[in-house]
Parts: structure tokens; C-alpha cells; sequence
């Protein structure tokens, strides 16, 4: 059984988690940047790719050739509230200076052309609150989904209270059968407040004859190539992941587990 779980040893500067296709990821990429105040770092423009740059945690400036956008964030923890986050697309060089300790997501995904650079502040960011049953509460954040039009990347954030599932019933999108399925891969990076704690995701695929869990802790990445994928908090803690997603389409179709879809609930 392939390893679908990565704990990378995050280090100052920018840590690449997944820079190569790896486990049935083929469309993704993703990393961490972590600065102090004052420095600056610079991307150079990716010919086939779009960006989403999601700030977890402080303030910072983004700028590229043609815009800049000063002193965004205002989130001292990913749990503080909704991301301030930007889009850019192909052939962008851009840069990020800190403004405070900050700690930021980079997610690429192929594209050709595109959208027009986007700048997406909290209030553009659209809540779905309280999604799903006692049980599988979760508050979810479309970041880049339907309000930017990107050519491929989905993007967002997901908030377990504790001991909630999430991701649930459990649902894949590994099949194009549009309407009813869009295959999509798809990688969830991971915190936990407080820090110490703990919740399991699994994973599984009767196709593929597997069915596997893993113990997610904070700044975990698990990567989702295929299968149900539910996850859930330990009691005491609350979980959170950025989701992000590329494939065959761009549109949010998950085919629900039958055999739990009777409890009631969709989506990420």
C-alpha cells in the first residue's frame, strides 16, 4: 500500500511538500512558506501553472509586475476566521513580504491560460455554516471556487469542531460521469488547535481493494487521489484542512458512499 500521508519538516523559507507527481497525484502541487517580518521572497512565473496563495497566518504584501496588494491577513491562526487569499494565473513571477511572522500555502495546478489576477478577501470568501447533521457538523470556506474563475484549481477550507466527522458521508470523485461524478484529485493539509491534538482520516476504495487510516497531526498533508475519504477530530480538539482540488472539470460533483448516504449530508 502506497503512503498517502506526508509529515514534512517544515523549514524557514519556502518547504515544498508536493513538487512531482507522487501516489496518483498527477495535477497538484503545494507548499509552506514561512517568513519573519521584514523579508521577502519571490516565485518565478510558472509557464503552465495557476497559483493560489492562501494566507494561514499574519500579514503580509503580495505583489507582482502589474498589481500589488499591501498589508493583507488578518488571521492569527487559520482558526481566527475566513483566509485572505489571491489568485494568479500562468507566467506570474509574484512576491511575498512579510509584514509579521507569517506562514502562507502555495497550490498550483496546470492551466494555459487562466483567469485575470484576484485578490480574495475574507468577505469574498463563501460560508457554508454548520454543514451536515450532529455528528458531522463542520463550517466550510470556498476560497477559489465559483466566485474566481480559475481554469482548474478548486480551493477551501474546511472547520471540524471537536469529535465531528467531516467529508461526510463519505464521498469520492475519482470517476467522470458528469453529472452524477467529476473526477478530481485532491490533497488536505492539516492543523489542529490545540496543536498537541489529533484526529484520523481514512481512506478507502473497494475498487482498489484498499481500506487504510491514518493519525493526522497539525501541519500534516494526506493526499487523496481516489476512494471515500472521511475524516474526523479528536473530543477536545478542533481540526482544520486547506482542500484543494484539479481534474477532469471543474465542478464539485462527489458521489456519496451508499452504503452511509442515508445519514444525510454532501460536499467537502
Amino acid at each position: 500500500m502506497v503512503n498517502l500521508k506526508i509529515h514534512a519538516a517544515f523549514q524557514h523559507g519556502y518547504t515544498p511538500v508536493v513538487d512531482r507527481p507522487m501516489a496518483g497525484i498527477e495535477r497538484l502541487q503545494f507548499g509552506i512558506l514561512r517568513l519573519r517580518a521584514g523579508e521577502r521572497f519571490s516565485f518565478d512565473p510558472l509557464p503552465a501553472r495557476e497559483t493560489g496563495v492562501v494566507i494561514l497566518s499574519g500579514r503580509c504584501t503580495i505583489e507582482t509586475p502589474d498589481v500589488r496588494w499591501p498589508d493583507l491577513g488578518q488571521r492569527n491562526s487559520v482558526f481566527d476566521g475566513p483566509a485572505t487569499a489571491v489568485y494568479l494565473p500562468p507566467r506570474t513571477a509574484y512576491a511575498v513580504v512579510a509584514h509579521t511572522a507569517l506562514e502562507v500555502a502555495v497550490v498550483t495546478a496546470p492551466a494555459e491560460q487562466g483567469a485575470e489576477p484576484t485578490l480574495i478577501l475574507p468577505e469574498d470568501v463563501i460560508i457554508h455554516r454548520e454543514r451536515g447533521r450532529p455528528g458531522f457538523l463542520r463550517d466550510v470556506h470556498d476560497i477559489i471556487v465559483s466566485q474566481v474563475p480559475a481554469e482548474h484549481l478548486l480551493l477551501g477550507e474546511t472547520f471540524n469542531r471537536p469529535g465531528e466527522w467531516s467529508s461526510y458521508p463519505p464521498h469520492k470523485h475519482d470517476v467522470h460521469n458528469p453529472p452524477q461524478e467529476v473526477a478530481l484529485e485532491e490533497i488536505y493539509f492539516y492543523k489542529l488547535d490545540p496543536p498537541q491534538g489529533f484526529g484520523l482520516q481514512r481512506i478507502y476504495s473497494p475498487e482498489r481493494g484498499v481500506d487504510t487510516a491514518y493519525v493526522i497531526q497539525n501541519d500534516d498533508t494526506v493526499l487523496l487521489p481516489w476512494g471515500y475519504h472521511p475524516v474526523v477530530a479528536a473530543p477536545g480538539y478542533r481540526l482544520y484542512y486547506l482542500w484543494f482540488l484539479a481534474g477532469e472539470g471543474r465542478e464539485l460533483h462527489p458521489n456519496e458512499d451508499p452504503a452511509h448516504a442515508w445519514v444525510w449530508g454532501s460536499s467537502e
